[in-house]
């Protein structure tokens, strides 16, 4: 039976675990994006946070004098959750910069569609990756690992205990900025390679045929095999998407690991 009596000690510590929580589901991948209504997202953290705090053991003593002390853990809490979620939300949006290397390619850089879940325009294979591994993401259960994740930092990472160590963070940054680069250019190879063969035989036909428009020839083509590249590709995103889970479930630990003080 879980025991929901609060005193006013209580509620400040609860407090802090809302904003925590609240914090990483606005910025979370999957929670964070606009078509999840407001209000579902502020029930859901509130939610969470009562079952956090009737199951682990957060209820340590929270050292402060003033409100402005308060404030300060507050703002402690608040930046916790959002440099996990933000975190992680990092490591997919590499579907989105992979998607525009592709599309200037192919010669669709300029067409733009609408994105729902992020209500920004975007471009077309950008747009596919990002819906197809949200789809990978609900199948492999990766909303529950960070839920659980989530709940986990608690316990590692006291509330109000948050170290925020610049040079540690900024190092994982830069390494993780690395790894962007690098699952980008995994997913857009492919169709840079096709094109580029395209290119070369789009020029040596300009050279042999100088009579035949390769402008407009060559926009056909490029789309064609841009869209055919694709579609053969489609098989290896879910093991590119398990490799991009993977550096979100890395990315999460070692901030945590460094905010903990471990």
């Amino acid at each position: 039976m879980f025991d929901y009596s609060f005193s006013f000690e209580d509620m400040e510590i609860f407090l802090l675990i809302v904003v925590r929580m609240a914090s990483f589901v606005v910025t979370a991948p999957f929670f964070s994006i606009n078509n999840v209504p407001r209000r579902f997202k502020a029930g859901f953290s509130i939610f969470m946070a009562m079952i956090i705090y009737a199951v682990m053991p957060v209820h340590t003593p929270l050292s402060y004098n003033t409100v402005y002390g308060y404030a300060a853990l507050v703002l402690l809490e608040a930046m916790t959750g959002l440099i996990l979620g933000i975190g992680a939300n990092l490591i997919e949006s590499t579907v989105h910069f992979a998607g525009k290397l592709a599309d200037m390619e192919i010669g669709l850089s300029m067409v733009q569609v609408m994105d729902p879940a992020t209500r920004q325009m975007t471009g077309f294979t950008g747009i596919m990756y990002q819906y197809i591994v949200s789809l990978m993401m609900i199948i492999s259960g990766m909303h529950h690992y960070f839920i659980r994740a989530m709940a986990e930092t608690y316990r590692l990472i006291p509330l109000g205990g948050a170290v925020f160590d610049s040079e540690d963070i900024t190092l994982s940054i830069i390494i993780f900025l690395r790894d962007y680069m690098n699952i980008a250019f995994r997913l857009c190879l492919p169709v840079v390679v096709a094109i580029m063969l395209v290119n070369v035989v789009l020029g040596i036909l300009a050279k042999s045929a100088p009579q035949i428009n390769m402008f407009s020839v060559g926009v056909q083509i490029k789309i064609f095999a841009g869209f055919a590249i694709l579609f053969i590709t489609v098989s290896t995103l879910p093991n590119m998407a398990d490799y991009i889970f993977r550096e979100m479930r890395l990315m999460m630990t070692t901030f945590t690991e460094i905010m903990g003080g471990s």
